[in-house]
């Protein structure tokens, strides 16, 4: 692993797995997942990783709404744009790459294989739901598994890294890192690589913290010095498992799309809550927080498409 200089913090603003009726807090509309994006931007995160949803919350994958909440960004921060190209599990890989082709962003998510994801137990925690399609959208995932093919990998990598788009490889399991290596060795995957360890989702590793130092052991044994590494653990593990990372020499996530939670029985009410969090603690490291000029020269990107034409 290349030991971070500098920590590189990633706030994943509002995802798709959690819905409305857990917290007040969850940015929705395009309006406020660009304000979210833009206060964690301000409190130190280099990098931002949007999802997009309808004002009722639900996820969406149109590009018309990503346009809308990337140009708000750019237009207030620098931060590195890092679009899903996991959209949900209900949607298609050509509905899941739209947004992400029409805006040739710096930076992409890339989950590395097909695997259970299950988030059906939000059910059990939700006394009143806000909306009718929340309780069957999350019950729905116990039964259907997020598919993410070894075809539909190559032609991501193919599609978006021909436009310069670069990705950070979502692996939730040791497998995922063997298939990344498949991929480096038909050169589709190109160093240096941005792994992003996922601990704590049903189906996939588990929150140990065991499971993460194996997890860099094996990206160690299989890529060298070819990459950097980040962690996040869903839910209650989320801080912890970013401090471990940040111990181990690799860089952070935290954000609403990961926990909903700032401390034991609080809600985080924004981004920029848990950004600051995590920042404190990075610092009381030792450590230093990346800037997006930095996070870009650490990770390759070539900067933004308006940076790029201006230039």
């Amino acid at each position: 692993m290349r030991a971070a200089e500098k920590v590189i913090i990633t706030t994943a603003v509002t995802g798709s797995v959690n819905v409305p009726s857990q917290s007040p807090y969850l940015p929705l509309s395009a309006d406020e997942v660009a304000d979210a994006a833009i206060g964690a931007a301000e409190a130190g995160s280099a990098v931002v990783h949007l999802h997009a949803r309808r004002p009722d919350g639900r996820p969406t994958f149109e590009p018309e709404v990503f346009e809308e909440i990337v140009g708000r960004i750019t237009a207030r921060t620098d931060a590195v744009i890092n679009i899903t190209t996991g959209g949900s599990p209900a949607m298609t890989m050509e509905q899941r790459l739209a947004a992400a082709v029409a805006l040739r962003p710096e930076l992409a998510s890339m989950n590395m294989g097909s695997m259970n994801f299950v988030y059906s137990g939000i059910a059990d925690k939700v006394a009143e739901w806000k909306h009718d399609w929340e309780k069957p959208y999350v019950l729905n995932t116990y039964s259907h598994p997020f598919v993410n093919t070894f075809d539909a990998i190559e032609h991501a990598l193919r599609t978006l890294g021909g436009s310069g788009t670069r990705f950070e490889y979502e692996c939730y399991d040791i497998g995922h890192l063997y298939s990344l290596a498949y991929f480096l060795d038909k050169g589709l995957a190109k160093p240096p690589l941005l792994i992003q360890g996922v601990f704590g989702i049903l189906g996939g590793i588990g929150a140990d913290h065991e499971n993460l130092e194996h997890m860099v052991r094996i990206a160690d044994k299989l890529f060298g010095d070819d990459y950097s590494f980040s962690a996040f653990a869903a839910g209650r593990d989320q801080m912890q498992f970013a401090t471990h990372s940040a111990w181990l020499g690799g860089h952070v996530r935290v954000g609403l799309e990961d926990s909903l939670w700032l401390g034991k029985g609080r809600l985080a009410q924004s981004n920029a809550e848990q950004v600051g969090k995590i920042r404190a603690v990075v610092e009381d490291l030792g450590k230093q927080i990346a800037t997006p000029v930095e996070a870009r020269a650490m990770l390759a990107l070539r900067g933004n498409v308006k940076q790029e034409e201006a230039s």
